[in-house]
């Protein structure tokens, strides 16, 4: 069994802070060196209507939204066995890069995933913690599609799933202490590995619509339900066309 732990609530000052996270230099505002032309904001137009926004700037940069729960009044990470679930709408304009992913101490990070609308049909799945990754292709994944997206972040293994249905399993996992902050937002590429947006462009965005967390009540029971899932990631995964 499982509780809801941490429901999504990005209006809320206390669940998330806007517009800065230490996963970028100094805490922002830009991270040129990761190949973005962000330009962080805390204007709450860009965050926290659950639609996250980029525009452009004056000075080749773009002013972007992002939230996290690193400094937040309730601090809320995280942790081994979690299950997190989310329903978002993928962007459609070329240059757009959005993701969900953790964060915490200058690593943890698992990306529940990452879109680049010059790849219309791929999520990017990847456990930097223990190097797990995938390129999923799958025809649910389209500019302007709705998807819920699922991650339970297991000790052996990190398991995603696409629209109900398990997708990949990287029989790595993130290990029994792990724990990390969430972020949201919605990057501009800078044109290194994807597109620039499209030199008319002034404006580029995403929804999420909901995002939940759930803990197991019985301590590792999901940690083992994790390490049993990850046996059969194999198959599930060729099931569902991923494959780097």
């Amino acid at each position: 069994m499982s509780d809801v732990v941490f429901t999504a609530d990005f209006t809320s000052a206390r669940q998330w802070v806007a517009g800065r996270s230490w996963a970028y230099p100094d805490g922002g505002p830009t991270n040129p060196g990761d190949n973005k032309l962000d330009h962080l904001t805390a204007d709450p137009s860009y965050s926290r209507t659950g639609t996250f926004r980029a525009t452009r700037r004056s000075d080749g940069y773009w002013n972007t939204g992002l939230l996290t729960t690193e400094g937040s009044v309730e601090g809320f990470q995280v942790r081994t066995g979690d299950q997190l679930r989310a329903r978002v709408l993928l962007p459609t304009g070329l240059g757009a890069w959005p993701a969900i992913w953790t964060w915490r101490d200058g690593g943890n990070e698992v990306d529940v995933f990452e879109y680049h609308p010059d790849n219309p049909d791929l999520l990017e799945l990847t456990n930097h913690v223990r190097q797990g990754h995938t390129y999923l292709h799958h025809p649910a994944v389209r500019p302007g599609g709705v998807v819920d997206l699922g991650v339970t972040f297991g000790r052996r293994s990190v398991v995603w799933t696409l629209n109900g249905a398990q997708v990949f399993a990287d029989g790595r996992g993130v290990g029994s202490g792990w724990s990390a902050y969430l972020i949201v937002n919605l990057s501009v590429c800078a044109g290194r590995y994807h597109p620039r947006p499209d030199p008319k462009a002034t404006e580029l965005s995403y929804r999420v619509e909901n995002l939940t967390v759930r803990r197991s009540v019985v301590p590792h029971a999901a940690e083992s339900l994790d390490d049993d899932e990850a046996v059969d990631g194999t198959a599930d995964e060729t099931a569902a066309g991923t494959g780097a």
